[in-house]
């Protein structure tokens, strides 16, 4: 009898690399390792696999970026405009390909977070869905059909422009690029900065609370008005806040003003805007339905 595929999955972060070997979440050995240099993390991704007993078949790759999508780029499988010190320009893809010469499925670590939320967790059975990451950065993984969207590059969706709360014009934002974006005013470092001290000693009532999920709010409502999605989940660091679920869900209740006449927006949006299935395995998870689909 031939022996079943064993996959390996990689959830690269801009502080960790998470690393799998299994054929399922209930086989998947991981182990992680900090994000250092480039040569340095992916040399001790790759020893990870290579000292395994088990032999993979296909590799998934769920990598922060933004990344080049584009195969038929010759820089695709590259992190791009990171401003991750040392990370731009390093070809992720090509560097498992010439060392292990398996077939390798790549994507944005919320892409393949959110396939992982689609195959096992909170939009098991949905075809149309957006996993939302808010953490020290924001992103999206945005699911049509069954499938993440790609075009020119990849929804950029923690850097749209979001109206600005008017008591707080003087805060510039701390996104790199775009100052006051959606990441600027409401990922963990803009929170921090805002409030002067490290937002998991804001007491469930302080007032950042509300702002921010007016802001994801915002930014919800746009996905809801563009991509039409039948699910929201909402994970990362700063949703550990779980006080922010009620209040997302009223702001977006009030900022959608009526406009959105379905049901799942009459029960108090509790089935619509939902937390993870999969908590923190959903990234490393998703890898393994990258490695998958790589052979299928």
């Amino acid at each position: 009898m031939p022996r079943s595929l064993t996959f390996g999955a990689i959830e690269g972060g801009g502080t960790k690399f998470v690393c799998g070997i299994g054929t399922s979440p209930d086989d998947l050995e991981t182990t992680i390792f900090p994000t250092t240099t480039p040569d340095e993390t992916l040399g001790q991704c790759l020893a990870f696999f290579r000292e395994n007993s088990r032999q993979i078949d296909a590799l998934g790759i769920g990598c922060f970026g933004p990344v080049d999508l584009n195969r038929n780029s010759p820089t695709f499988g590259s992190i791009t405009t990171t401003p991750k010190p040392a990370w731009a320009g390093t070809n992720v893809v090509a560097f498992f390909q010439d060392a292990l010469g398996i077939p390798i499925g790549f994507d944005t670590d919320v892409n393949g977070a959110a396939l992982g939320e689609g195959r096992w967790g909170a939009a098991s059975g949905l075809d149309a869905f957006v996993y939302f990451t808010i953490g020290t950065g924001i992103g999206a993984g945005v699911i049509i059909d069954g499938k993440p969207v790609h075009g020119l590059v990849h929804p950029e969706v923690g850097h749209l422009r979001i109206p600005r709360d008017t008591a707080e014009k003087n805060f510039p934002g701390t996104c790199p690029f775009h100052g006051d974006c959606l990441e600027g005013v409401a990922a963990g470092p803009a929170i921090a900065a805002r409030w002067e001290c490290d937002p998991a000693t804001l007491q469930p009532d302080h007032e950042a609370w509300r702002l921010e999920a007016n802001y994801l709010a915002a930014a919800v409502m746009n996905v809801v008005l563009t991509v039409s999605p039948k699910r929201v989940i909402l994970g990362g660091g700063v949703m550990e806040q779980t006080q922010l679920f009620p209040l997302v869900r009223e702001s977006l209740r009030d900022q959608l003003n009526g406009y959105i006449a379905q049901p799942q927006f009459e029960d108090g949006l509790d089935n619509f805007i939902v937390p993870p299935g999969l908590g923190a395995r959903a990234g490393i998870l998703g890898a393994l339905v990258l490695a998958k689909n790589a052979i299928d």
